[in-house]
């Protein structure tokens, strides 16, 4: 501090130098620098100035009044030393006064002794004498209670000599007084805001004073309501404390009133035989108490379980069932005020109210973590698709994705692994049902005085965490992922892959861990129960939703091939033909989205597992590649023979011909559920797009050279798909159909040699 106050350089310093302090600037600082430095000082100055003609304003008229106050002052001091001089003469004149009387007096004091006793005796004789007067003033001072009782104590003296006329007034005056007394406690008793004390206090005191018990009781049951009713009020508006204290703060002030009604109300017209009144009075006072009781008591437990609903799910449980607790053991103990309402009972309906409010919390819970697991599970998905290197399959479909529908990838490949996905969203979703499960075992802790399991209701309850969450989380779980396989919808097709193997693990394992863990925590038997969902239903549940997300899959897959497939045939002038020296480039396509699909569902499906259950028979290379086409060649000259003499009545019977061939041929399903198998699922896919293409061929027009490119392309398919599938006659029955319908439609059916065919083929 001494520092700063001896720098030259300090402007707010003793020992500022001006003249050192500009010379330093001049040196140290630029022209703007400089400039900035004068003008900080000049607002600094301003406001210095604008501050102290603040201060001199504000205090002006302080230092006005304070004037005024010190002359006020002068004044006062004068008038009381005036005073003070006047009240000194008068201590001094009764000195005089008092050192008189005690030498007058001091001869006869043994005589006022004497005087003083028969006084006593005289006071104590005249007391019914003053008896009215005491009483007016113990009513002034509001000591109600000592004024009942000097009457009490009165009252049968004057019964006794009340016919005198010594005593006759007095008796009248006192009857009086009593009567304004009872009006003064019945306005008392009708005010609001009287505590349960008070009004029990003052129903004692108007009793005593002869009120009728009847009317009395119904008033004391009416005030009592709306004190009671003012308690709840204070209660709605402590939302700031937690549980426990909101239910202690119910407990001392709306719980212990309430006792303190029942227990007086009982004492004051239960207890007592009241002769004064009918003999069914008890019976209907004991009516009106149970009714009061009960209204006010579901006041209240509407108000703690609206203040459970708030609490649960945001607060912590053990807190607020510590407050339910407490609750439940005060009201088990009110039991035995009044027996006619069952006040644990009421308890236990709160209790479970807030397990069936934290199970729908849990619930909302599992939804969102449900949710927010798909949506990383398709987050994962895109980023892997976005990600994989240049020349594969899904990034050779990128000039495609707006066919695709906005799918994305057809081959559905990514750089993450499947496995992975499919093990973190099965073990996710499993731990965090188990982990609520657990969490809603704090119901049935053995230190709470509360048994669920011991009240039909309870045990509903019980049986309901089981069906409102786990069963119907399971079947939220179906619906979710059943969403995805709809025709509308608009998931990539690996996803769907993913979210039915989930649910293959699901049945598989995971919905007898979650049962079993469940009837094994809450103790139940769903085996032989009538109500509870049986694993079974589930597993089916399951199982069906992974079926349909399977065929939705093969159909996404198929539809995204078959539509490059279609856009191949349709945009292609197929009249003006060169002759094909090579295999168009969608079949190559085709064959390494398929390869790709295969690659996928190489991760997630053992290959030797056929739709049969069997294992896939190996076709042998020659035979794969030549069969089909050995067909063609054995019928090269009956096309060559019929097509290239054609007439529409050779057409006709040609027509024919196939078309009978058909009907005793085997039908193919072409949407037919697929199996659980990386065989079944591809022959699914092929099976869809060679329908297509069949059906776009039988469209078209073909020239000579278009039906040799379709003979192309259909060798090339047959040479590359067969390896796929598990019955190769299945392509080959396809294809024939495709090459036969291309025949049918050709202006001049002649097909290329079929070496001519297999070189092209191999060439590509």
């Amino acid at each position: 501090m001494g520092d700063k106050s001896s720098n030259p350089y300090d402007m707010d310093g003793s020992s500022f130098d001006a003249d050192r302090y500009l010379q330093k600037l001049l040196k140290e600082c630029s022209l703007k620098q400089i400039m900035d430095t004068e003008a900080t000082i000049v607002r600094q100055t301003q406001t210095l100035h604008s501050d102290m003609q603040t201060l001199v304003y504000e205090n002006y008229n302080k230092f006005i009044s304070a004037t005024d106050t010190i002359r006020k002052m002068k004044t006062d001091f004068k008038s009381m030393e005036t005073e003070m001089n006047l009240l000194m003469a008068n201590m001094n004149s009764i000195t005089e006064f008092s050192e008189r009387i005690t030498d007058t007096l001091q001869e006869t004091r043994s005589q006022l002794t004497r005087l003083s006793g028969k006084h006593q005796l005289l006071k104590k004789l005249q007391f019914l004498s003053s008896l009215p007067a005491k009483l007016k003033t113990l009513i002034e001072e509001e000591n109600y209670q000592q004024a009942v009782q000097e009457y009490s104590h009165a009252q049968k003296v004057l019964q006794q000599y009340g016919q005198q006329p010594s005593f006759q007034g007095i008796q009248e005056d006192c009857i009086k007084i009593l009567d304004e007394l009872k009006e003064r406690l019945k306005g008392e008793f009708r005010q609001t805001g009287k505590s349960a004390q008070s009004l029990t206090e003052i129903g004692e005191l108007l009793l005593q004073l002869g009120e009728r018990p009847s009317s009395l009781a119904k008033e004391m049951l009416e005030c009592a309501s709306k004190r009671l009713h003012e308690q709840i009020v204070v209660l709605q508006d402590q939302t700031d404390r937690d549980m426990i204290e909101f239910i202690d703060l119910g407990i001392e002030g709306f719980l212990k009133d309430l006792t303190l009604v029942i227990s007086s109300y009982s004492d004051m017209f239960l207890t007592k035989h009241l002769e004064q009144e009918a003999d069914d009075f008890e019976q209907t006072a004991r009516i009106d108490l149970n009714a009061f009781v009960n209204r006010n008591v579901d006041e209240y437990l509407a108000l703690v379980q609206d203040r459970v609903e708030l609490e649960i799910g945001h607060g912590d449980s053990q807190i607020i069932l510590r407050g339910l607790d407490r609750l439940h053991r005060r009201m088990t103990a009110m039991r035995t005020l009044c027996r006619a309402v069952d006040m644990s009972k009421s308890g236990i309906d709160i209790i479970v109210n807030a397990a069936q409010q934290l199970c729908q919390t849990h619930m909302r819970s599992l939804k969102d973590h449900f949710a927010d697991s798909l949506s990383s599970v398709r987050l994962a998905l895109a980023s892997s698709a976005n990600t994989a290197p240049a020349g594969t399959a899904a990034t050779s479909s990128s000039s495609q994705s707006g066919a695709a529908g906005g799918q994305g990838s057809a081959s559905g490949h990514t750089t993450t692994p499947l496995r992975e996905l499919i093990s973190n969203l099965y073990i996710s979703t499993i731990e965090k049902v188990k982990g609520l499960m657990q969490d809603l075992l704090i119901f049935l802790q053995p230190e709470w005085s509360f048994n669920l399991k011991g009240d039909p209701k309870g045990v509903q309850c019980i049986e309901g965490i089981r069906e409102n969450l786990l069963v119907a989380f399971l079947r939220h779980f179906c619906t979710t992922v059943n969403g995805y396989g709809t025709v509308s919808s608009t998931a990539p097709p690996t996803l769907l892959l993913v979210l039915s193997k989930v649910c293959l693990e699901m049945d598989r394992a995971g919905v007898h861990a979650l049962t079993s863990l469940v009837d094994e925590l809450y103790n139940l038997d769903a085996e032989r129960s009538g109500t509870l969902v049986h694993e079974s239903e589930l597993c089916t549940e399951m199982r069906d939703s992974a079926q349909l997300l399977l065929d939705s899959y093969v159909r996404l897959q198929g539809l995204h091939l078959s539509q490059m497939l279609r856009k191949s045939v349709e945009t292609r002038d197929w009249l003006n033909c060169l002759e094909p020296r090579s295999v168009r480039a969608v079949m190559k396509r085709v064959v390494e989205e398929i390869s790709a699909i295969e690659a996928v569902l190489g991760e997630l499906y053992d290959s030797s597992v056929t739709q049969h259950g069997g294992s896939r028979t190996t076709a042998s290379s020659d035979s794969s590649r030549k069969t089909h086409f050995s067909i063609a060649a054995s019928k090269q000259s009956q096309f060559r023979s019929t097509w290239s003499t054609y007439t529409p009545q050779s057409q006709l019977d040609s027509s024919f011909v196939s078309n009978m061939q058909r009907l005793f041929s085997e039908k193919i399903e072409i949407f037919a559920p697929v199996e659980f198998s990386k065989v079944s699922i591809i022959t699914g896919i092929i099976k869809i797009c060679l329908k297509t293409l069949l059906e776009c061929v039988r469209l078209r027009t073909f020239s000579r050279y278009g039906l040799q490119q379709i003979q192309v392309d259909a060798h090339y398919l047959q040479m590359n798909l067969w390896r796929f599938v598990s019955d190769e006659n299945l392509i080959h029955v396809l294809l024939d159909e495709i090459l036969g319908s291309a025949v049918l439609r050709c202006l001049e059916p002649i097909l290329m040699e079929p070496n001519a065919v297999e070189i092209i083929c191999e060439r590509n």
